[in-house]
């Protein structure tokens, strides 16, 4: 069976050449749920399944000018649609491990900030995730990295810098950090707001503390909300690290915490906590570049907007206070898939083997309110 890999399918995508027909064979619900950008979804899942002759009369009205490459959640029933498609004589490949082989694509550009450094933004297209990396005077830090540590290896050795610090945000609840293994690897500190770092061993990230990095510093805003323990990161005036606290057209939800069971606090305080965190990153300089942890879709490193853009297309920011917390509470979007376990892995109450991350983390990350 011919296969394409996510890497090359990425390239292939980005090259803005047109690029090969995406064709998503999973439920329709599935596919609205999450999908690779500019796919086709033909539901033929159960079809392939049960009798895979039974899928051709829809799989036969294809555009023939392009290779077609399938995809499922695993890249199973994603084979036997390309085997299909082969004897209707398409040329038909693979995406290897599927939906699930796509969530491990991460690009990276560097984000056009004003600091004596340079900062580079890490997206994870399949799971609209954004870390993070700051080099300055040869030193380096990470900010929300994945689990897929050679990515950030790779890039501190490209820009011949020594990794000093690693940094979350928060404790994610769509995706395993690997913040804490990397700084392990290096044995340098791994910064983590004593709220959210509830059974793990981490360097406490707290309100107005300052770490320097090469000739930037980076100062701590504790802006819980999100989650009790979320900080944003000021680094230098130029660029805000707003983690899941703000995004560029929504905020943080407030509940996943509560509902994870690591919180005492209820949904009505967590917005109104938020809603003061809020207010204490709009009085930054309306010329610091706005870097969340998440951007729907699929992001196209980089992606950034100043503080006063965000402020124009940002409706949350302009309710006041009773009405903010009115909608935030109400507010409830889909979960992100096994948010729980994802919660308690991150704060060290749960531990995954390696083998299972993938999967845990399979999905949309949902973690702005809607």
């Amino acid at each position: 069976m011919q296969e394409i890999t996510p890497e090359e399918l990425s390239a292939q995508l980005r090259n803005g050449d047109g690029g090969p027909l995406v064709l998503d064979i999973r439920h329709e619900a599935d596919f609205e749920d999450w999908h690779i950008p500019d796919s086709i979804n033909v539901d033929v899942y159960d079809e392939l399944t049960d009798d895979p002759e039974q899928a051709k009369d829809a799989l036969s009205d294809l555009p023939r000018d392009d290779r077609v490459v399938t995809v499922c959640a695993a890249g199973v029933v994603s084979e036997t649609a390309t085997e299909v498609l082969q004897e209707l004589d398409y040329d038909a490949v693979t995406l290897t491990d599927g939906m699930n082989g796509w969530s491990r694509v991460h690009r990276y550009a560097e984000v056009p900030a004003d600091i004596d450094g340079t900062l580079i933004q890490v997206a994870r297209p399949g799971k609209g995730c954004l870390s993070h990396v700051l080099v300055s005077g040869g030193e380096a830090v990470v900010f929300d990295p994945s689990h897929y540590l050679d990515e950030y290896e790779a890039i501190v050795e490209e820009y011949d810098a020594d990794l000093v610090g690693v940094f979350d945000t928060h404790a994610h609840a769509d995706h395993v950090s690997g913040a804490a293994e990397l700084a392990d690897h290096h044995g340098v500190p791994y910064y983590l707001h004593p709220k959210d770092a509830l059974a793990i061993d981490a360097t406490p990230a707290e309100d107005g503390q300052t770490v320097t990095v090469g000739s930037l510093d980076i100062e701590v805003i504790h802006t819980p909300g999100h989650s009790e323990g979320s900080v944003s990161f000021d680094i230098d005036g130029a660029a805000l690290i707003t983690g899941d606290t703000l995004f560029h057209e929504s905020v943080g939800r407030v509940e996943l915490g509560v509902e994870a069971g690591i919180e005492d606090s209820d949904v009505e305080q967590n917005a109104a906590t938020l809603y003061e965190s809020l207010q204490r990153l709009l009085a930054r300089p309306d010329d610091a570049l706005v870097l969340p942890a998440h951007d729907p879709g699929s992001p196209e490193p980089p992606v950034s907007a100043t503080l006063a853009e965000v402020k124009d297309w940002n409706d949350d920011l302009g309710r006041d206070r009773e009405e903010f917390v009115r909608e935030l509470a109400a507010d409830i979007p889909d979960h992100p898939p096994n948010f729980e376990r994802v919660k308690r892995t991150n704060v060290g109450q749960e531990s995954v083997p390696s083998d299972e991350l993938a999967e845990l983390e399979l999905g949309p990350n949902n973690c702005a309110a809607e």
